[in-house]
């Protein structure tokens, strides 16, 4: 099994172009239940692409942007460069390269499930300061929702590589509120949503890294099990992807 830090290399294009980002409704919520404002510091561990970095920097704070692939940080540059309160770190979540207590906020999306939890516990308490606040975030793709999600995880299973060793469902409460400790964490969903037409859906699925690449030989057989599911499900030459985007905020105990 590739590192995590090796997986999306050869995706960023796809992944910049096909990925969800995050509803606005997640800044209000953390506003409201964390007191988030304009000038707060955030640590966006494994920022990736810049989605989530881009929601706090139009909120007004600086943000430190931590990824360890080169690729995913360079795309990331690209898309955030007229941000003067973005910084860009090549460093990970177990060694950020911050300095101690420097950060309000420490912020995960789509990311947790890659860390390695323990070494990224030590490190976000060291670098957040006194009664600063940890949130990791999902966009949970619904699997049962509709014949077409349905279709779609199908073929995810029979082509997937290592789909289900990796995907980021298998972490849960159990080991989210461990990584949290004894302080109590709040939740909340929201609704998310995405529609391709066929070559933005296909972007979609290589943007995963768990799914055979070009050089692979099923590649080409998954490409026409996914146009015969898209003809099957379309409606105007669109299928929709829907998603919960699952928050969890918290103090480390």
């Amino acid at each position: 099994m590739k590192k995590p830090t090796e997986r999306f290399g050869r995706r960023v294009e796809s992944y910049v172009r096909s990925r969800p980002s995050y509803p606005q409704a997640v800044v209000e919520l953390l506003e409201a239940e964390c007191g988030l404002s304009p000038g707060w510091a955030v640590a966006d561990i494994g920022s990736g692409t810049g989605f989530l970095s881009r929601l706090f920097l139009e909120s007004g704070c600086r943000v430190y942007g931590v990824e360890p692939n080169a690729q995913m940080r360079r795309a990331g540059e690209a898309l955030l460069a007229t941000y003067r309160l973005f910084t860009s770190l090549a460093a990970s979540a177990e060694d950020t390269g911050l300095p101690g207590a420097c950060v309000d906020l420490v912020a995960a999306g789509q990311a947790f499930h890659w860390f390695e939890a323990r070494a990224a516990r030590r490190e976000f308490a060291r670098i957040l300061r006194p009664r600063g606040w940890v949130v990791l975030l999902w966009n949970d793709r619904r699997k049962q929702s509709s014949p077409f999600l349905q279709a779609y995880e199908e073929l995810l299973l029979a082509y997937g590589t290592d789909y289900q060793e990796v995907d980021h469902t298998r972490i849960g409460p159990k080991e989210i509120q461990s990584f949290y400790g004894s302080a109590p964490i709040g939740t909340a969903t929201f609704d998310n949503h995405q529609s391709f037409r066929f070559e933005g859906l296909k972007a979609r699925l290589l943007s995963s890294s768990y799914t055979p690449g070009p050089d692979h030989p099923r590649h080409t057989d998954m490409l026409r099990a996914l146009r015969e599911i898209f003809e099957a499900h379309e409606i105007d030459d669109h299928v929709s992807i829907e998603y919960d985007t699952q928050v969890y905020y918290g103090q480390m105990g």
